[in-house]
């Protein structure tokens, strides 16, 4: 039978927790008080909806084949997104090949170069391509691990991020990331603050435990070498996203001015394999962290995690949920995944996207058999309960 066309594509809107998983209720830990780069001003430091954190929303992304088939997935765009969706990227999509994911996502990011290039309209182009690989699972009856190669482990290792790593370890987490509460502005005070949050927990987990910062591109090259320094005694893993993103130039003097051990962890907030390779030829870093959802899609990481794999990197995506562990499972240089914990206080484990996605497969004593993502495509469902809306038509 030939291999089906994309008939249709549709950009929808929803709100309240998804993909854009800063967008929780009052009282949630991850809107608390955590170092930004908004935390210089007193008025935007408590929390981070303050300075609108949340403004996007989750962008839904639809596909649907001359079959009938459909495929989606979900990232952080919004209205934004589903504009240049529905009123852009919709032409190099609709009448193509399901096959042909990489000449889209090439038409797609060099049609939109002189607006793009990072931020929201790389959100957008991951989220139509990761709804082409579910799609393209679908219409095969494949997971898309087995189209990207294939598992080479038989289960995923997952370290938590949230607020209460001694939790984390209870539940069988390998590790637990804090967000760093306390910034530059706070001077010294802050910075003896966050070491004592360290030595607590420490002290908490014992020894047999990873502990990491997520300092979420809030400090500069000195505070983040004296937070280092101060945080050797309490044997810290590593120290993620000190830096704004940019700053290739200041993480290369902090990767040469750690501890010996500690690793320096960023690319949360980077986009493509150019901006990738300007982390990794300037030594920035021990670990890139792409979001699957926001660097390019599945088909761009393929790209970062070759390049990564050449520079002796390790690549743990960042969240991403399903997105990402089709992902780290069919990759050496990817030995364990990130959870993020999105219980209001971070003290039991919950889908990421719920309630979007329905399907959604969470660790169990900090694991994951690969059997669990053997449904087709990326095996998750959309809530036929979600309050979906189409801003844009074309």
């Amino acid at each position: 039978m030939p291999m089906p066309t994309i008939k249709h594509i549709r950009a929808y809107t929803v709100r309240g927790g998804g993909a854009d998983y800063h967008d929780q209720g009052d009282g949630h830990w991850i809107d608390g008080q955590i170092s930004t780069p908004m935390s210089k001003y007193p008025e935007y430091r408590m929390t981070r909806k303050s300075f609108g954190l949340n403004v996007l929303g989750t962008l839904v992304v639809e596909v649907e084949a001359s079959d009938g088939t459909t495929g989606f997935a979900v990232t952080t765009a919004g209205e934004i997104g589903a504009f240049i969706v529905e009123k852009h990227l919709a032409r190099f999509v609709e009448g193509q090949r399901v096959t042909d994911i990489e000449r889209i996502w090439d038409q797609m990011f060099h049609a939109t170069l002189f607006y793009g290039r990072k931020g929201v309209v790389l959100n957008t182009i991951s989220g139509v391509d990761l709804a082409l690989w579910d799609l393209l699972g679908k219409i095969r009856q494949e997971p898309v691990h087995a189209m990207l190669g294939g598992p080479v482990r038989d289960e995923l290792t997952f370290y938590a991020t949230g607020a209460r790593p001694d939790l984390a370890k209870q539940m069988g987490f390998i590790g637990g990331k804090m967000p760093l509460k306390h910034g530059p502005a706070e001077g010294d005070a802050g910075l003896e603050k966050n070491l004592a949050q360290l030595a607590d927990m420490r002290e908490r987990v014992g020894n047999d435990f990873w502990l990491m910062f997520d300092c979420w591109m809030s400090l500069d090259v000195n505070y983040a070498t004296r937070l280092a320094q101060g945080a050797r005694e309490f044997d810290l893993k590593w120290i993620e996203e000190a830096l704004p993103p940019d700053d290739y130039w200041g993480y290369a003097e902090l990767k040469r001015n750690v501890p010996t051990g500690m690793l320096v962890n960023t690319g949360e907030h980077e986009a493509t394999r150019w901006g990738f390779r300007m982390l990794m030829e300037m030594e920035c870093c021990d670990v890139i962290q792409p979001d699957v959802g926001w660097c390019g899609g599945v088909t761009e990481l393929i790209k970062i995690s070759a390049l990564a794999d050449a520079h002796n990197k390790l690549v743990v995506p960042h969240g991403s949920s399903v997105y990402s562990y089709h992902f780290v499972v069919t990759r050496h240089n990817s030995p364990f995944a990130e959870f993020l914990m999105m219980a209001p206080e971070a003290d039991e484990v919950v889908p990421m996207f719920n309630p979007l996605l329905l399907d959604e497969p969470v660790p169990e004593n900090g694991r994951m058999r690969t059997s669990r993502l053997d449904a087709p495509g990326f095996g998750v469902r959309l809530n036929p309960e979600s309050q979906l809306a189409r801003p844009y038509e074309h």
